[in-house]
């Protein structure tokens, strides 16, 4: 079992930026795809990013050019970077890991984004 813990999330204003965390913990190894999806009230939870264990990137066309998506494997923590913030990314984020054909949710963390 994997168990997925984010942070990072809060109030800002438009333009500005933050730095989401995602620490993973329990049975770890050999995650494949880890990911960041976000859902706004009343709406499904979408695709923000994914990152493979090779390194590979995708992004939702929404957020390309203004986040980052990254791995820091030693520390057992992906990373969000959101810049240019925009009201529209006001969600609650949640972080995504997929291994074994089971994927596996943290609890999300709320980033809200004023104008």
């Amino acid at each position: 079992q994997v168990q997925l813990v984010e942070s990072g999330g809060g109030l800002v204003q438009a333009g500005g930026s933050l730095r989401l965390s995602c620490a993973a913990s329990g049975s770890i190894f050999s995650i494949s795809t880890m990911g960041w999806y976000r859902q706004a009230p009343g709406k499904q939870r979408d695709l923000v990013a994914t990152i493979t264990s090779s390194g590979s990137t995708n992004y939702a066309d929404s957020v390309k050019g203004r986040f980052t998506i990254s791995r820091d494997d030693a520390k057992n923590t992906m990373y969000l970077q959101m810049n240019s913030l925009k009201p529209e990314d006001t969600a609650v984020y949640y972080c995504n890991a997929l291994k074994s054909w089971r994927t596996y949710w943290g609890q999300g963390t709320q980033v809200t984004v004023s104008s």
